[in-house]
């Protein structure tokens, strides 16, 4: 893993004003949407002894602390609080196949901004982020911390960084965070999960070091997406290319037999990327470029904050 690429001083400007953009545009929806949902979707890291004090009907038989019960001849009970500082990391795809977009915006643009969300969120409640930048190897970390030019170097890594190479192999960022993370984190891996070769054959690799991290942390899943990744439209002969092999292939587009193939291909692979997660207990967002991503994480907060409360 090494540095960083030194950033073009002449972009320095256009950097902190697109930067600025994302923080204004995100903070209201921190604010009014995320408020209060985000701190009770995820749980602390424990709990931390707070006091003692006297017992009062109602507290738990268990929570007795006999030893000072004895010396002072009354009862008193151990008090405890939540320790409601987390670390959350961003796991962040920035291979090739994530500036395609067939909308206003990529794959990669729409993850940055999420990205940006999250932090915002997490730095509001005075909790750690922290970033890694992963291709098919990681190709930034930067370890967690607070505060607003923390976040802020965050950002402006997630949408400037200039990555080395253009292919993905999605275990790279888990096999770092089971190695190097050893204190437990809310771990968001993003990305379109696009998986080249024996498809059935990565799906399965890819599910062990899931649950391997899962295990450690606690790890959701956010698959982004672009609608001609599911449905071709009718635009004649094109030459495609995958972003990161370099690979072409013609392709008719007129030809319905091609659309209806390539879509039942897409559903497939979809199908079983939601099947494999699931079956591997992993908390999954699924987002397309074609709408908003705020309406489905507010909803995938709201059934984990469900979920939880059982």
């Amino acid at each position: 893993m090494s540095a960083a690429p030194t950033i073009d001083p002449r972009k320095t400007s256009e950097i902190l004003s697109k930067v600025r953009q994302i923080e204004v545009r995100t903070r209201r929806l921190v604010t009014d949407s995320l408020a209060g949902t985000y701190q009770s979707v995820f749980r602390g890291s424990g709990m931390n002894f707070d006091e003692v004090r006297a017992y009062v009907s109602g507290d738990e038989i268990r929570s007795i602390d006999w030893n000072v019960t004895a010396r002072t001849g009354t009862p008193h009970v151990k008090k405890f609080v939540e320790e409601r500082e987390l670390t959350i990391m961003l796991l962040i795809d920035i291979s090739g196949s994530g500036d395609f977009g067939s909308t206003s915006w990529s794959k990669r643009e729409m993850m940055a901004e999420l990205g940006s969300v999250l932090a915002f969120s997490a730095v509001r409640n005075n909790d750690k982020v922290g970033l890694v930048l992963f291709s098919d190897f990681v190709e930034l970390y930067i370890p967690p911390a607070k505060g607003r030019s923390h976040i802020l170097r965050v950002i402006r890594e997630i949408l400037y960084h200039r990555p080395r190479s253009r292919q993905t192999k999605l275990t790279a960022p888990l096999d770092f965070m089971v190695e190097v993370r050893k204190r437990k984190a809310v771990t968001f891996l993003i990305s379109d999960f696009c998986l080249d070769g024996d498809y059935e054959e990565r799906l399965a690799e890819l599910r062990a070091k899931l649950q391997l991290c899962n295990r450690r942390h606690d790890l959701i899943a956010v698959v982004v997406s672009d609608p001609r990744e599911h449905e071709l439209t009718d635009c004649g002969c094109l030459t495609i290319e995958d972003a990161e092999t370099g690979r072409q292939v013609e392709i008719d587009t007129a030809d319905p037999a091609v659309r209806r193939g390539w879509r039942e291909l897409a559903a497939d692979r979809a199908g079983k990327l939601s099947r494999m997660l699931g079956g591997a207990g992993i908390d999954t967002l699924s987002l397309s470029t074609d709408g908003s991503y705020i309406g489905p994480l507010l909803s995938f907060f709201g059934a984990r904050k469900r979920r939880l409360a059982r």
